[in-house]
């Protein structure tokens, strides 16, 4: 008992040393390698310690918030004065590439070339620098990078031209994890223009579409990349070439199955969201060289389209058992209607969009029956990509003139036209609508327009 004062005082140092230990933050994990951010092309004053939260009219990955290129945005011109809507501000630094932008809060997401690397790159809207660039891997010599980041939760996913998958802080930069699309699920692309695909997140699965045999699509844990489940796919029939196509996985409830569907190189699929299940599966809009526009989808049908010749068909999903079975309710063939690759819009009862191989002559389809309502003569030159907001239709055509028409099936109605101000090449990139603000890339160069009323 005579040991007691001393014995309460070593208890009590011990107490004082745990809540001390307890008080110091654990470090830093180490980051995951390679670890290539950098924001050395800007001032610090210009790097914000984090990326603001989403909004409602954001457009945080390829097609906008739901994949179909439509903004929920109104209040926007309905017309554009003679020399276009006002240029609020151009800035340079996105290196050199095809990709379109993720709006999201104040920043910009995008993917570019850069010093030999393919990167994905974030710039801040309100001061128009580069916050921070972080590299994916090796540079695509022909026209550089393609495929538009997506946005989720704080995290940027990206997948550059040649199969190099990253999830990186939207913050910061900094990587999270990173996968090879042909070396750890043996993937390959139809033909030889690199990996285009923008990646889909739906809940807690990142969905792409490495194009391997065993692994068609896989679905990874978005937090960490671990493999959650890869589909193969079995042969759906001799047209096309076996690979992954040009487009982006998109989320359909056809036939009572959670599902999702893409253009691969033999044509139109769908797999089963659950486990990679292939459910169905369509070939007669393929073609041997590129398979490109992101299908269309709505309760239980789905609208794909291609060049090349190819047409375009509407097929209806309805259960069959415990999968589903696609049966073609119209084909269209290519003298018809054909996309190359600016893509169409579902508005309504109506697709749009531009109907020719190399070309977009403006036509409007009626969903269901597939008759052409009406068709015009082509305003610009090449391809268009094409979005939707309050109204209207926005075809960016590859000649570099963009274009306003009214999306009416009462017939063609162009409500404005004016030059893009940079063209550095091929005027390919999709036009993003955020905010009441058109966002056009061009190689190096992000241009925002005012398309709000007043």
């Amino acid at each position: 008992m005579r040991d007691w004062p001393a014995l309460l005082g070593v208890m009590a140092a011990l107490v004082i040393a745990a809540s001390l230990v307890a008080a110091v933050p654990p470090a830093a994990p180490a980051p995951s390698a390679p670890r290539v951010p950098s924001a050395a092309s800007a001032p610090a004053a210009a790097r914000p310690a984090s990326a603001a939260p989403s909004t409602p009219n954001d457009w945080p990955q390829w097609r906008g918030p739901n994949r179909d290129a439509v903004s929920p945005e109104t209040g926007l011109l309905a017309e554009w004065p003679n020399d276009g809507p006002p240029l609020l501000w151009k800035a340079t630094g996105l290196g050199k590439g095809l990709a379109s932008v993720a709006i999201v809060g104040n920043r910009a997401y995008t993917m570019g070339d850069r010093n030999g690397q393919g990167a994905v790159i974030a710039m801040d809207l309100a001061t128009h620098k580069v916050v921070w660039t972080a590299a994916v891997g090796k540079e695509w010599n022909d026209k550089g990078e393609r495929c538009t980041p997506t946005v989720d939760g704080g995290l940027v996913y990206a997948l550059g031209a040649h199969g190099d998958l990253v999830c990186v802080d939207a913050a910061t930069g900094r990587e999270r994890w990173r996968k090879s699309l042909p070396r750890d699920f043996g993937g390959q692309m139809m033909s030889d223009w690199g990996y285009s695909e923008s990646p889909l997140v739906d809940g807690e699965k990142l969905i792409c579409t490495p194009g391997g045999r065993a692994a068609m699509i896989v679905a990874l844990d978005k937090k960490t990349g671990r493999l959650i489940w890869k589909s193969a796919v079995p042969s759906i029939g001799q047209r096309g070439k076996d690979g992954a196509g040009y487009a982006s996985c998109v989320v359909s409830e056809g036939g009572g199955i959670r599902q999702y569907v893409t253009l691969v190189g033999h044509g139109l699929i769908g797999v089963a969201a659950k486990d990679g299940r292939f459910l169905w599966g369509y070939d007669r809009v393929a073609n041997g060289t590129a398979n490109i526009p992101t299908p269309a989808v709505r309760g239980d049908y789905v609208f794909g389209s291609a060049g090349y010749g190819s047409g375009a068909a509407l097929l209806k999903l309805t259960a069959s058992g415990d999968s589903v079975k696609a049966q073609e309710v119209y084909f269209l063939d290519g003298n018809t209607f054909q996309n190359h690759h600016g893509g169409f819009v579902l508005v309504g009862d109506y697709i749009y969009g531009g109907h020719g191989h190399t070309a977009s002559a403006p036509i409007c389809i009626e969903f269901l029956t597939g008759k052409v309502i009406w068709k015009a003569s082509q305003p610009a030159g090449g391809s268009a990509a094409v979005a939707y907001a309050d109204g209207r239709l926005y075809f960016r055509y590859e000649s570099g003139s963009m274009v306003l028409i009214e999306a009416t099936p009462e017939g063609y109605r162009q409500k404005g036209m004016f030059t893009i101000p940079v063209k550095t090449g091929e005027s390919w990139p999709h036009p993003s609508i955020a905010d009441g603000r058109l966002f056009l890339r061009d190689n190096d160069t992000l241009m925002c327009f005012d398309i709000k009323k007043n």
